[in-house]
């Protein structure tokens, strides 16, 4: 079954019909045995918390038949979820692939809250309950691309960032949205190491935290997100390099500067403030043009040609339009 949602105008299939159907199914299986499928002759999976961590409440039901973006990524397979939950970038837990995967139970996702500062009418703190709350989620299948020249095919859980903006009203001279991870050195191992200066921050233009593909993130695969993926709330924003999709984010803010971000910070010279996904433009030690499909082959797997804008070219390109994609990398 193809629907089309409002925030594009694109058919998007659902993740049902993209991760093989056996795979789909167990998952519903073990979510229905949790008594967690309170929409499931809907096709709706009822979210709730993974860990064993306090529980602030079970997430909110998806959007009845809530669709996916597509984009030019329409039949591409899902990241297996091992895969996607063993092979991360998190370097509050490590600096290897797996590190976090083995380090991350340490950290305490509840409470949990969410500082709104700067140039806003309404600033303020929002706890995680207000912030599921804030609209229906929905499940969008996402193509992401590391730096280091690997991919992964994710469904997120999660609302367009943009309602959040919305709601706490930008003031006319906010061009720039930073958002601050945690970082607490009790729970997460390697903050105070040399690696980046913490805690981490990136940021986004406004424009581009405002478009529909930009999304608060609060789970992935029909479940709440694990904590080496980014508990409890991430942004995933499809079109640029992994880095920019801040994890665990405990403060936005809002500002008429250009954020000085983590990378941008530790080597200028190779991680902009912009960080588009560009096959065109060379990281300063390796090639982009092509990418490694994590789970399909590993370290042999046949490499793929990456596309502008990681396939999304079509709905994000006039953001860029006029730019120097050379020099704002």
């Amino acid at each position: 079954m193809l629907i089309k949602t409002q925030a594009d105008g694109f058919i998007h299939p659902l993740s049902s019909e993209i991760a093989p159907q056996q795979v789909y199914q167990e998952r519903r299986q073990v979510l229905q045995g949790l008594g967690l499928m309170g929409l499931a002759a809907m096709g709706a999976p009822q979210m709730a918390w993974a860990d064993t961590s306090p529980r602030p409440g079970q997430l909110p039901p998806l959007n009845a038949r809530a669709s996916t973006q597509a984009g030019a990524m329409a039949s591409e397979a899902l990241t297996p979820y091992k895969d996607a939950t063993s092979y991360n970038n998190f370097y509050e837990f490590g600096t290897d692939k797996s590190d976090p995967g083995r380090n991350a139970h340490t950290l305490k996702t509840s409470p949990w809250s969410l500082e709104i500062e700067g140039l806003v009418k309404k600033p303020g703190r929002m706890n995680l309950e207000d912030l599921l709350k804030l609209s229906p989620m929905e499940e969008r299948i996402y193509r992401m691309r590391c730096v280091e020249g690997w991919s992964m095919v994710l469904p997120w859980v999660g609302y367009s960032l943009a309602e959040l903006i919305n709601k706490v009203e930008p003031l006319g001279s906010a061009k720039f949205v930073e958002f601050v991870s945690l970082a607490d050195p009790k729970t997460m191992p390697y903050v105070g190491s040399r690696v980046l200066s913490w805690p981490y921050v990136e940021g986004l233009r406004l424009d581009e935290a405002m478009h529909p593909l930009t999304l608060l993130t609060f789970g992935m695969y029909g479940e709440v997100l694990p904590k080496q993926n980014g508990a409890p709330v991430r942004l995933s924003v499809p079109w640029k390099y992994g880095f920019k999709n801040a994890k665990s984010i405990v403060k936005i803010r809002f500002t008429d500067k250009q954020p000085l971000t983590a990378w941008n910070k530790a080597a200028a010279n190779e991680y902009g403030f912009y960080s588009n996904v560009n096959p065109n433009v060379d990281h300063p030690r390796w090639s982009q043009a092509s990418e490694r499909r994590i789970g399909d082959g590993g370290l042999f797997a046949k490499k793929q040609k990456t596309l502008m804008f990681n396939g999304y070219e079509a709905q994000v390109g006039q953001l860029y339009a006029g730019m120097d994609l050379t020099k704002n990398f």
